[in-house]
């Protein structure tokens, strides 16, 4: 499976009326996923609101798994979420990462 297609997602739960943060955060960001060796595209994508927060989901295609992965050990990955710890009071829990791989 590791040459297929594959997809990682990461589910936010956002504090209702902390939308704007967030997407403002996300739109800023000094992204350099379009140099990394693999990467396809990206989706930030924002689902229904429950009475506490919205949900949001970061989701991004690789050429294979192990493009991901090595993503996710570079310089790169590290620069990107740097900031991480910042703005923990627009976020209910941590990310909920779920990676797929691409079968149609």
């Amino acid at each position: 499976m590791k040459n297929k297609k594959y997809i990682a997602m990461n589910r936010f739960k956002i504090v209702k009326g902390k939308e704007d943060i967030f997407e403002k955060i996300w739109k800023e960001r000094d992204s350099k996923l379009s140099e990394v060796k693999g990467f396809i595209n990206f989706n930030l994508v924002k689902g229904q609101g429950c009475d506490n927060f919205t949900l949001y989901a970061s989701h991004s295609t690789w050429s294979s798994e192990t493009d991901f992965l090595n993503w996710t050990r570079s310089e790169s990955f590290r620069e990107a979420h740097k900031n991480a710890g910042q703005n923990k009071e627009i976020y209910l829990g941590h990310p909920e990462f779920e990676g797929f791989f691409v079968v149609l």
